[in-house]
């Protein structure tokens, strides 16, 4: 399984971008995006279960600004950035797995990884 993460790059504050992350390999019940900012842990960001109805899972400080979407027939995820904040300013990752929906935001609910993309927000 490859994943490849693109679409980072440096955007003014209440700028947008749209991040992409194409899964080679095959089919997951998870995709997810996590990110890790200078000197911070990784943490969660959004995540979307194929078994569930929910249309995605958020972090708080994200919810109202950022959407997770996948294309089906081409096994790609993406995160469609709005109204970015200099503290979403962070190295952007992709996963992929099967968690449960208790795991969904967990590290450890995820088996494969993307090499990250870089979005920098200037104020």
């Amino acid at each position: 399984v490859q994943l490849q993460a693109s679409g980072g790059g440096l955007v003014q504050a209440g700028g947008s971008l749209r991040l992409s992350c194409a899964v080679a390999g095959r089919t997951f019940r998870g995709y997810a995006w996590f990110r890790q900012a200078p000197g911070k842990e990784r943490e969660f960001v959004a995540a979307a279960l194929s078994y569930s109805g929910r249309s995605g899972y958020y972090t708080d400080s994200v919810k109202g600004r950022f959407t997770i979407s996948r294309d089906n027939a081409k096994n790609t995820l993406y995160l469609e950035m709005n109204n970015l904040k200099p503290e979403d300013t962070a190295v952007y990752y992709c996963a992929v797995g099967d968690p449960i929906v208790s795991s969904v935001r967990l590290y450890e609910g995820y088996r494969h990884w993307g090499q990250g993309t870089l979005v920098t927000v200037s104020s």
